[in-house]
């Protein structure tokens, strides 16, 4: 009896010890104080929990006994997860802090604009770079609506912020591409040598970039490819300048594309003249591939480019009687493999190696000149998200440089060039949130210079802070180093150079909300160790230094807005710069000749439904240009006349996958004028005589029928135009 008396009451007391109650209560905050309400607490791995209430107060009974984790987590906040001793967890606080992670959470933008679907701030959409009225499906063109930019007509490449084109670098998937632009001489613009619409994104850096990039004084164009194609297709294109074709091939884990351009302007020069003498138009034959393939923790692509162009021409100049003949032929290719991935426990590769050729032979009348370069790269970066509030990235990139010419003529002339420079740099960088309205990017970079003999270290920072949901501030500073232009070190065996600089100081205002954003800039840039010359032009016995200076600050100004009305879209760029530079022959501070102080670029596309077409019109518009008359006192002290251009473009869907294009530049037919040519020596009256540098054409007329063959019928080659 006795002992079935204590089997009771043993079973009645671990009964109760199993079912006991055990209170857990306390309250969630913010990092201010403030109380959460609607948080979610319970015990992890069980049902048991509770919500805040609007005071952030929270109360539940569970049967869990000893130590198990409490997890509290709410939408905007990281989730907060502590080991407790369940009977003892009464009356507690608990601190929740902001998810720096969180889509309205602050974005470094100092000095980048973004295109591209994964651009959290994108100021261009991938369709902008093809369909803007102007641009003729040139990358550079299109940018050159953006603020920071200069339009500079008789040479087509990208000068940014008082920067000559030579300062801005384009990287193809974070490898370098050293020769970015087709074939060109004096005077005759040149153009992107990539198809746009093999990239997904763009980044455009006017500023104050990452530590990550390197040799590139003013500026970096980011181009990212595809990554994967959604489907197999066949693009056919037939144009008034020549024939593109197209092909996607897509597999389980890989994917092909091939696009293959042919460009002869002799059919369109005999039906429009332009103002250009040719002996033989411009013709060229390009293609580029790109393959990638999808392993299971990363992308592997190759990519590859080759144009090979060629053009002949009589161009005048003021200081001989007869026209010089100038016969170009260019070839290049370009060869980029990188692969990005995951490794380890949580660390991220991307590594990747490029190659480039080209291989130009002019001749102007009985000068020949024959020169070529080889330019690789090499790269390697690591980066890890080391937690929710700092992420740590570093890497290597080695460039080789190999470059040779030779100018030869009827005479005794024979002379040769060239130089071989190996780059060595490192670098590493930190992403710091400090909270969703604060982050912190700071970085260093180091290179080699084998050929100048130099070292460098180059630290860079940029900030960010939120003030609202829609809008922030950043500021952004750089120091910047770069090797001078081939023009100047192919003379290296004669002469020491040193590596020119810059200091970038930028403050950045960003508005944005759906349809809607405002952006603003002020900038400052510090030039210093530029390259002087003393002869009017480049040449072997030119004595060289590096004593020279500069600055450019300016203001630059987008607003984009598709809320106005149904199916507008439309931007506004404006910048204002000023600029002043003692460098080359100058002989003393003064403004380029590239540089206008007044941009303003108005870009408005329309679709019309009831039509099938969409209709787009650019006017460009700059201030006047400085240039040099001799026959003044002063330096630089002439302008230009303001140019002014207004672009139209229509493209009219005759089915859903053929479209017919039509665009025109300049269709107001302004006559503008780049700047004068001047004689070396007076006339007998004295006065220098000049010639105006203008425009290949008042306008140009461009007509083409694309067509896309695939199984998705809503395919079109509008992205492509």
């Amino acid at each position: 009896m006795k002992t079935k008396l204590f089997f009771t009451i043993s079973f009645l007391f671990f009964t109760a010890l199993i079912f006991a109650q055990n209170t857990i209560s306390g309250k969630v905050v913010d990092q201010k104080g403030r109380p959460v309400v609607g948080a979610n607490i319970y015990i992890d791995g069980t049902y048991d929990g509770a919500t805040s209430s609007e005071t952030g107060e929270f109360s539940f009974e569970t049967t869990e006994t000893g130590n198990k984790f409490l997890v509290v987590s709410f939408l905007l906040f990281e989730t907060f997860k502590q080991e407790i001793d369940v009977a003892n967890y009464k009356n507690q606080t608990v601190k929740l802090r902001e998810n720096v992670n969180a889509l309205d959470a602050v974005v470094i933008t100092a000095g980048t604009l973004e295109s591209g679907d994964k651009a959290r701030v994108s100021v261009l959409k991938p369709l902008d770079i093809v369909t803007t009225a102007g641009s003729a499906g040139n990358i550079v063109a299109a940018l050159q609506t953006l603020p920071g930019t200069q339009s500079v007509g008789e040479d087509g490449r990208l000068f940014v912020r008082g920067g000559e084109a030579n300062e801005t670098q384009t990287f193809v998937d974070g490898i370098r591409v050293a020769q970015p632009y087709g074939a060109t001489t004096n005077n005759l613009p040149t153009r992107s040598r990539f198809s746009p619409f093999l990239f997904s994104g763009i980044a455009f850096s006017t500023g104050g970039y990452s530590a990550e990039y390197g040799e590139a004084l003013s500026s970096v164009l980011l181009l990212n490819t595809q990554d994967e194609e959604d489907h197999e297709k066949t693009d056919i294109g037939f144009m008034t300048v020549g024939l593109s074709l197209g092909n996607t091939q897509k597999w389980e884990k890989s994917s092909l594309s091939v696009n293959m351009m042919y460009v002869n302007l002799a059919p369109y020069q005999a039906v429009i003249p332009q103002n250009v003498d040719w002996n033989n138009p411009y013709q060229s034959l390009g293609g580029e591939t790109v393959y990638r393939y999808k392993f299971t923790n990363g992308v592997f692509k190759l990519y590859a480019s080759f144009d090979s162009e060629r053009f002949d021409l009589n161009q005048k100049n003021i200081n001989f009687e007869n026209p010089i003949r100038t016969d170009m032929n260019n070839n290049n290719f370009y060869l980029n493999s990188s692969y990005k991935g995951s490794i380890g426990t949580g660390w991220q590769l991307t590594s990747g190696v490029s190659y480039g050729y080209s291989k130009n032979k002019l001749k102007y009348d009985i000068t020949g000149i024959n020169n070529q370069e080889n330019a690789a790269q090499l790269k390697l970066k690591l980066s890890k998200k080391v937690s929710n509030y700092f992420r740590l990235s570093f890497g290597a990139d080695y460039f080789i440089t190999k470059f040779n010419e030779d100018i030869t003529d009827n005479a005794s002339l024979n002379v040769a060039n060239g130089y071989d420079s190996n780059i060595f740099a490192s670098y590493v960088e930190g992403d710091v949130a400090f909270s969703k309205n604060l982050a912190l990017k700071v970085g260093l970079r180091y290179s080699n210079n084998s050929l100048l003999n130099e070292n460098n270290i180059a630290p860079r920072a940029s900030l960010g802070y939120k003030v609202s949901k829609s809008s922030q501030f950043s500021f952004a500073y750089g120091d910047f180093t770069q090797t001078p232009v081939v023009d100047y070190i192919k003379y290296s065996q004669y002469h020491q150079f040193e590596s020119e600089k810059a200091k970038h100081y930028i403050l950045n205002y960003t508005f944005t909300k759906p349809g809607q954003l405002l952006r603003t800039e002020l900038y400052y840039k510090d030039y210093s160790n530029l390259v002087q010359y003393d002869t009017r032009d480049i040449q072997y016995n030119s004595v060289f230094n590096n004593n020279g200076s500069g600055y450019a600050k300016g203001f630059d100004l987008l607003w984009r807005d598709s809320n106005l009305y149904k199916n507008l879209e439309y931007w506004i760029s404006y910048s204002y710069i000023d600029s002043e530079r003692q460098y080359k022959n100058f002989p003393n501070m003064a403004t380029p000749s590239f540089v206008a102080n007044h941009n303003l670029s108005v870009v408005t596309k329309y679709f019309i439904t009831d039509w099938k077409s969409q209709i787009g019109f650019t006017n460009s518009f700059s201030s006047g240009r400085p240039y040099n008359d001799p026959n003044q006192t002063q330096f630089m002290s002439g302008k230009t006349k303001s140019y002014n251009s207004l672009s139209f473009n229509w493209a009219y869907l005759l089915t859903t996958q053929k479209i017919l294009y039509f665009s025109v530049s300049n269709i107001l037919g302004t006559q503008n004028v780049f700047g004068y040519d001047y004689a070396r020596t007076p006339d007998a009256s004295g006065v220098y005589q000049r010639q105006a540098v203008i425009p290949t054409a008042d306008r140009f007329f461009f007509v083409g029928f694309f067509w896309t063959i695939s199984q998705n019928k809503n395919e079109n080659q509008l992205k492509n135009l």
